[in-house]
């Protein structure tokens, strides 16, 4: 999987597609390219259903894609294969300085908890190991587990910061590695190591 990836993750109505949505033009204005995935456990409805290529997903095509002088899309068509594995999806996707995860909650990936306790009060950092970083809109409680770095939602350039420090650090992280003779775009303990460095960084 590739070596600048990092889950956003939170409950619904947190405000994770919020914090995208400042995220990324400010990302983009630095010059970064920057892939999204976004997990859904609903059925995509991409296109109205008379649409021609609707119709010839409907009619049995495996994959469909569109395009235009603007945009093109793909559409695959399961049929009762496996979903595809995340690291699948990142493969499949054109090269980029960071892709950005939206759901995929356990997925063994650094992650960004986006934590309103208002809105829920039940936090995942509490049980889930890879989130490396909450950006909340209260203070960081007393009892805070060590290397968990906690930010001010209500600041987003604050997580802005972190994200640049964050692409830096890994760009040179995986200098390192390739001196050494190791992919990090193949090395499957690539992710868990990030974790335990990001925690170790503060």
């Amino acid at each position: 999987m590739t070596a600048n990836i990092i889950g956003i993750a939170g409950w619904s109505g947190s405000g994770k597609t919020t914090l995208l949505e400042y995220l990324l033009p400010q990302l983009a204005a630095r010059g970064l390219r920057v892939n999204v995935i976004k997990h859904s456990h609903h059925d995509l409805v991409l296109e109205d259903k008379q649409k021609d290529s609707a119709r010839a997903r409907a009619a049995g095509a495996v994959e469909v894609l569109v395009s235009s002088p603007f945009r093109f899309a793909v559409m695959h068509e399961l049929r009762g294969e496996p979903e595809p594995t995340l690291a699948e999806h990142v493969q499949r996707m054109t090269p980029a300085d960071l892709t950005l995860v939206e759901g995929y909650k356990w997925e063994p990936i650094p992650k960004i908890e986006v934590y309103r306790p208002s809105h829920r009060p039940a936090a995942l950092y509490t049980d889930n190991p890879d989130v490396v970083v909450v950006a909340s809109d209260v203070p960081a409680p007393a009892a805070l587990p060590r290397g968990l770095t906690w930010l001010d939602l209500n600041q987003p350039e604050q997580v802005l910061q972190w994200l640049l420090t964050y692409i830096d650090k890994n760009k040179r992280m995986a200098c390192e590695r390739m001196t050494d003779g190791i992919d990090v775009n193949l090395d499957p303990d690539h992710a868990h190591a990030g974790v335990a460095h990001l925690r170790s960084m503060h």
